[in-house]
């Protein structure tokens, strides 16, 4: 067979970047930025406008992260910019009842202070996270950004793989990262199927601002048709996800502002005073989507292109951000060995860190939502048994304070707030 031509030789030996991410919400750029920390070249690509993605009112979401994300964030020196915008989780307080009932008297509350690390985490909200992680991107000269371009396509060779977008550009790399969300176009071209399926209920999520001051306590209400989250942001303001049937969730959200907070008071209850809606309402319909694999020949998935889960346990970003570590991580340490970043050998190395974590916090969050979101006598009866069992036993509280703070397992530097 003849040789191939050295203008085709070139054209699979050269490269645009190192690493082209696909999706600009809050994993991409903040994988973005931690591979850039590690000497990587990287082009991020974002179907959306940037000034989009930092509108005030595009999301409405506030996230509840972790100590050890709060420590990603501090590493990839983005943390100033929303400190005075952050709130410390201090307490959890979590409760089982029906609306109007009040909460039963079994209950499970974890106090920060029995950690040494500090607050179990820091609510922010995305208006401040986004544009944060958005303009520290803009300053780093080893990251490229294509805004309103889509990829419409991927090819893999043996040296690298070349992502095609709706432009007619293209852009070729070493490896390509799906950020991209549940229904990942990276993940469908790389032939990574998935498991899941619709939990038949939707989130309501605002925020309110209310009488009293909530002092950093975040409260889980279990309701049969779905928990409540009260999490508190900055001031006396707390962000609501409130978890109904679809079917009532929609009727809610039809109703004028007055009546949906008259449907939500009985729920919410008293203990912060009156409370008011602080800016827009949204939904979010409720799902597991797992990805059957993390990483493809050339390709890995990050964040919600890897796992969608419920939020009953407010972890879906956190685990996306431990994706991020933990990918930065293995690629850091390959190319420092010189090894080809996106070899089968390297990849599998971060599946095989995230994987287990991945499908049993899935898991874990899809078992909490059947045992919690239901009004059958026996299955209230041994939820109530073990949150008290929980709340009696100091060990048993420390534990759950220490998943819920991210600083179980295996941690990458990143999320123990070392550099790359």
């Amino acid at each position: 067979m003849d040789n191939p031509p050295p203008t085709v030789l070139l054209r699979h030996m050269a490269f645009d970047c190192d690493i082209v991410i696909v999706g600009g919400g809050l994993n991409g750029p903040a994988l973005a930025l931690a591979l850039a920390s590690a000497g990587q070249t990287v082009t991020l690509i974002d179907a959306l406008p940037i000034k989009v993605r930092k509108n005030a009112g595009f999301d409405g979401r506030s996230y509840a992260l972790a100590l050890t994300s709060a420590r990603l964030i501090r590493a990839l020196d983005v943390w100033n910019a929303i400190d005075d915008v952050t709130q410390p989780m201090l307490d959890i307080k979590v409760s089982d009842g029906r609306a109007g009932e009040g909460p039963s008297p079994f209950f499970m509350h974890f106090d920060h202070a029995e950690i040494e690390e500090g607050p179990m985490g820091y609510m922010v909200e995305d208006r401040h996270l986004r544009p944060a992680l958005l303009n520290a991107v803009k300053k780093v000269k080893a990251i490229r950004q294509i805004s309103e371009d889509q990829v419409t396509g991927q090819e893999v060779d043996a040296t690298g793989v070349t992502a095609h977008l709706a432009s007619g550009k293209s852009v070729r790399a070493k490896l390509l990262v799906g950020c991209d969300g549940r229904s990942s176009g990276t993940a469908q071209r790389a032939g990574i199927s998935r498991t899941g399926w619709g939990y038949g209920q939707t989130a309501l999520v605002c925020a309110l601002t209310h009488e009293l001051p909530h002092h950093g306590v975040a409260h889980q209400f279990f309701m049969p048709p779905g928990p409540l989250a009260i999490l508190p942001l900055k001031g006396n303001r707390s962000s609501i996800v409130w978890s109904e049937t679809t079917e009532n969730a929609s009727h809610i959200n039809g109703m004028s502002d007055a009546d949906y907070l008259d449907v939500l008071r009985p729920r919410f209850g008293s203990f912060l005073g009156e409370i008011s809606l602080a800016g827009a309402r949204f939904t979010y319909p409720l799902s597991l989507s797992l990805a059957n694999a993390l990483v493809a020949k050339r390709v890995a998935l990050v964040g919600d292109a890897a796992h969608g889960v419920h939020p009953i346990a407010g972890q879906g970003l956190n685990a996306g951000i431990r994706d991020v570590a933990a990918l930065a991580d293995v690629i850091a340490d390959a190319a420092r060995r010189g090894e080809d970043i996106g070899s089968a050998p390297v990849l599998s190395r971060y599946q095989q860190w995230r994987r287990f974590d991945n499908t049993t916090l899935a898991i874990a969050t899809d078992a909490f939502n059947i045992l919690f979101s239901n009004d059958n006598a026996m299955l209230r009866g041994v939820r109530d048994l073990g949150m008290g069992l929980v709340g009696r036993f100091p060990a048993l509280r420390r534990s759950f304070i220490r998943e819920a703070a991210g600083l179980t397992g295996d941690l990458p530097r990143l999320l123990k707030g070392e550099k790359l």
